[in-house]
């Protein structure tokens, strides 16, 4: 385990050496593009594909790039795993649309393309001819609802004042579906919480912290921050407690990363709606070898997801834990 969290905090340069000395794939070999292994999340699906290709005995070669926002680097990383010839593609893409002309190759080339944690729209791949294996990951706008549901069941369906929503990348699919689910749910379930402010904070933990010191300054009786990823969910937190209000305001992430663990055990991030992503990754792999191998296999594989609170954690009895890496 001491290794595989080491690996969760390599560097942009040393990840990108580790990355540039790794062996050409053999034939028969799985694909694996991910975002960035610099994110605890993407560490911890990289886990679940780990432990998912022992379990199904396959041989898998996985890449990442130096953040979530290098789409560009990430169409490049891909074009040169498409040369390899592998039998699968796993991709983790970075928006709807940076990944399609290397996704149509490797269709083109027989490879089977399996959409990472549903970052692909449907209706684009639709539109470009692209026909995926199968995609796999959270409900989004599920997991936005139930934020909302945890953040009313804390303040009462009966509440009133300002909300804060943080959303991820401008033009990415998962985070537009987390901040939709969220925004449509709380109305429905407390209507005198008013969403303020529904800003794009690119998954930037720093910019997060910004916005949420901006959106304070505006409004001082802030009551809730919903933000779509676990990093940018503790750059609120940091803001507002910097701000003396951290028993004022519920703040809840998205992904269930070990960060967002230790912050909701020391009291200060409120819950975070865990994605499992570690069981995504396993998943993936193991369906993806019976796709490969002629069985059938669902075009959309829901993974599920928890609220995640000290409770919970304290509890102890959430069979779903498990997967909490």
């Amino acid at each position: 385990m001491s290794n595989r969290k080491t690996s969760l905090k390599l560097g942009a340069a040393a990840l990108s050496a580790l990355l540039a000395a790794s062996p050409a794939m053999a034939e028969g070999e799985y694909g694996i593009l991910m975002k960035t292994l610099a994110n605890p999340f993407w560490g911890a699906m990289g886990m679940g594909v780990e432990d998912g290709a022992k379990s199904a005995g396959v041989e898998y070669y996985m890449q990442a790039v130096e953040s979530d926002q290098a789409a560009e680097s990430q169409l490049n990383v891909c074009n040169t795993m498409l040369e390899r010839n592998p039998v699968a593609m796993i991709t983790a893409a970075i928006n709807s649309t940076n990944l399609l002309p290397c996704l149509k190759s490797a269709q083109d080339k027989g490879i089977k393309v399996v959409d990472l944690d549903g970052n692909l729209d449907p209706a684009i791949l639709e539109a470009e001819g692209i026909d995926i294996t199968f995609s796999i990951g959270s409900d989004n706008v599920l997991a936005g609802a139930q934020g909302a549901e945890y953040m009313v069941s804390q303040l009462g369906a009966d509440a009133t004042g300002p909300v804060l929503v943080i959303e991820g990348l401008s033009g990415n699919i998962t985070g537009e579906k987390r901040a939709r689910g969220f925004a449509e749910k709380l109305a429905e379930l407390a209507p005198g919480l008013e969403i303020v402010a529904s800003l794009p904070g690119d998954w930037d933990r720093g910019k997060a912290a910004n916005i949420t010191n901006d959106i304070l300054t505006r409004n001082p009786d802030l009551v809730g921050i919903f933000a779509a990823n676990d990093g940018m969910a503790l750059g609120a937190v940091e803001s507002v407690f910097a701000a003396g209000k951290g028993e004022d305001v519920v703040i809840i992430g998205v992904d269930g990363n070990s960060d967002a663990v230790k912050s909701i055990n020391e009291g200060r991030l409120t819950a975070s709606v865990a994605q499992l992503p570690y069981l995504v990754g396993k998943q993936a792999v193991e369906n993806v070898k019976v796709a490969v191998e002629g069985g059938e296999v669902s075009e959309q594989i829901i993974v599920p997801t928890l609220v995640l609170t000290k409770e919970v954690m304290d509890g102890g009895t959430e069979p779903l834990l498990e997967y909490v890496k």
